[in-house]
């Protein structure tokens, strides 16, 4: 048996709303220790691993390992159905059942809706990330690098990011120009939240899809910082922390013959 509340249901229609333009479908694996999702996405690009610890929830009991294949879309159009912030959702999946019911309740407890969803046989695709010390980590807020994969996608296709002693900057050309955004390690960290921080371990640079950075930016709305490590060769991670509930990250494949031929 399989039984999670939020008072927050805000929380779950934020993580649908940030993977279902990557997602179709995903598997839900949930444990005693919380869900996870881990899946690629259907050009085989990036990769989306959501984790939602069990002290994150109000309620939270997970008799025995369930696997759930979910609807993504689905999912989010029942997770509309919730008032925000003013529902207290609570999840029920039965050992061996085919389906997951929904149930908002409000805060007054003077309305009670119930949805049932029915499960998807899905072949679980379950990946070992490996731990890598990376060349680049910049930490800085969330909008400002929602801003910057924006209007760089006004005229190219690719962001290039590069990382040099205490600055980063991402850049990008196309056929009506090129454009660049600079930012240099905040030298004054009184306030943490808008600070941009740069820790470079080698000069990297390398190039990534506009529209996949763009698509990850729909998590800004969980966090008010983002983290993105970069590496030679290797996907970059994009990474929004989930208060209270742990994270979610995206990995990214880069361009790399892009990025040798220029």
């Amino acid at each position: 048996m399989f039984e999670a509340r939020l008072v927050r249901s805000s929380i779950l229609n934020k993580a649908t709303n940030a993977i279902k333009e990557l997602l179709n479908e995903a598997t839900w694996v949930c444990t005693e220790s919380g869900i996870q999702l881990q899946t690629i996405d259907t050009s085989h690009v990036s990769l989306v691993s959501l984790n939602l610890l069990a002290e994150g929830f109000d309620e939270y009991k997970c008799d025995r390992n369930l696997v759930m294949g979910i609807n993504i879309s689905v999912m989010s159009k029942i997770l509309k159905c919730a008032n925000d912030d003013d529902d207290v959702i609570t999840i029920k999946a039965k050992d061996g059942s085919d389906t997951i019911a929904f149930t908002f309740e409000s805060h007054s407890q003077q309305k009670n809706s119930k949805y049932i969803m029915k499960l998807m046989n899905l072949d679980q695709e379950y990946l070992n990330i490996p731990d890598i010390n990376h060349n680049c980590i910049i930490r800085m807020p969330s909008n400002e690098f929602s801003l910057v994969c924006r209007d760089l996608s006004q005229f190219g296709d690719s962001i290039n990011i590069a990382c040099i002693n205490d600055c980063v900057k991402f850049s990008t050309a196309g056929d009506i120009g090129t454009a660049n955004i600079k930012f240099t390690k905040t030298s004054s960290v009184d306030n943490k939240e808008s600070a941009v921080e740069v820790e470079v371990q080698e000069p990297t640079k390398m190039t990534f899809s506009c529209r996949y950075l763009n698509l990850f930016t729909k998590a800004t709305a969980f966090s008010p910082r983002v983290s993105l490590f970069v590496s030679l060769n290797m996907p970059m991670v994009v990474e929004y922390s989930i208060e209270g509930v742990d994270n979610i990250r995206y990995f990214l494949a880069p361009k790399i013959e892009e990025e040798n031929n220029s």
